[in-house]
């Protein structure tokens, strides 16, 4: 295969190229989690100010989780894979297919240290092949190692995908890659542009088995459908897009509880089954689990309305008759 015909992540899929699922799978949601350090995002990124502290936290929304019949999916960055409390806290529930583990890729924080830390090295993609390599091949094997299970699903940190991430994760057995942030785009700081990327799941990489599962982000409103050619045209006018949102005129609702309220998120996920996507991709960072470590969580306040968007989402989701799934399951489920 020549370097112009390798699998891309970042090139727009054919028709052709779209995941058909088992019919009996229906239409499902997954629950991802961002498992990383605590850094304040504010600060420029460095390779030694960040913290592990709310990693006893994973227990609580585990057992949260499983109370609720859901898998949750832990994208795993080096520092917390590791933390022997990561393992300590998660592994039986990985060991009992309660949770899944998988990769997330923070190359500032992740071995080798050959890069200088600056914005445009901290998307992976980025890097040049050979490090990118190197580093997820210690953060795959750092983590196999810490929970005894091989992981098989990715997503680079800062959604940072590159023209030889696809390459990478086919080379390591990767058969899920979920980095897409369908509607955003980050080209504006070296990163990927995801505007036009759609929200069904494609295949990167047919033959290998790798394909890719976008975070699912939806357009509200009575201009919804003009979403992908409106809404890029305002990103310098946020407030134009505030009176928009607030008028019901037009909005963007990503699926995560991080400033994204209860009743967008019961919106956004009625518009992600018109649409009659498959797959759901929820996801958040794990430092909201404690207080004080992202903006969405400030108080134990707000982290009990974390956990009631929860309880909302999956009764919604519940009432519609959309079931969770898990990695192990959407692998099984995809018809090659």
């Amino acid at each position: 295969m020549t370097a112009s015909a390798s699998p891309q992540i970042l090139r727009l899929p054919s028709p052709e190229d779209f995941v058909t699922f088992a019919p009996e799978f229906g239409t499902r949601f997954i629950l991802t989690v961002d498992t990383e350090e605590e850094f304040d995002w504010s600060k420029p990124l460095d390779r030694t100010s960040h913290g592990l502290d709310h990693i006893p936290r994973l227990a609580k929304f585990q057992q949260f989780c499983e109370g609720l019949g859901v898998v949750p999916v832990y994208l795993v960055d080096y520092p917390v894979a590791s933390d022997p409390r990561a393992a300590e806290v998660l592994g039986a529930a990985v060991s009992a297919g309660r949770a899944e583990i998988g990769v997330q890729l923070h190359p500032w924080v992740n071995p080798p240290y050959d890069e200088l830390v600056n914005v445009h090295n901290s998307f992976a993609g980025n890097l040049p092949a050979d490090l990118e390599r190197a580093k997820f091949r210690k953060l795959r094997d750092t983590i196999e190692q810490a929970f005894g299970v091989g992981p098989l699903i990715y997503r680079a940190g800062r959604y940072g995908v590159g023209p030889n991430t696809a390459a990478i994760l086919s080379d390591c057995a990767i058969a899920i890659d979920t980095s897409v942030r369908s509607r955003f785009d980050y080209s504006s700081t070296g990163g990927p542009n995801f505007r036009d990327h759609p929200l069904r799941p494609w295949w990167i990489d047919r033959r290998n088995g790798l394909m890719e599962m976008p975070l699912t982000t939806v357009f509200a409103g009575h201009l919804r459908r003009h979403g992908p050619a409106v809404y890029p045209a305002l990103w310098r006018v946020p407030r134009l897009r505030g009176a928009l949102a607030r008028l019901g005129l037009l909005d963007r609702i990503p699926l995560t509880p991080e400033g994204v309220t209860l009743l967008e998120a019961l919106t956004g996920i009625d518009m992600a089954l018109e649409s009659r996507l498959p797959l759901l991709v929820f996801s958040f960072h794990s430092p909201s689990l404690r207080p004080g470590y992202t903006p969405y969580v400030r108080s134990e306040d707000d982290l009990d309305q974390f956990y009631d968007w929860w309880r909302g989402v999956f009764a919604h989701l519940a009432r519609h008759r959309v079931r969770p799934t898990c990695v192990s399951e959407i692998i099984t489920a995809a018809q090659v």
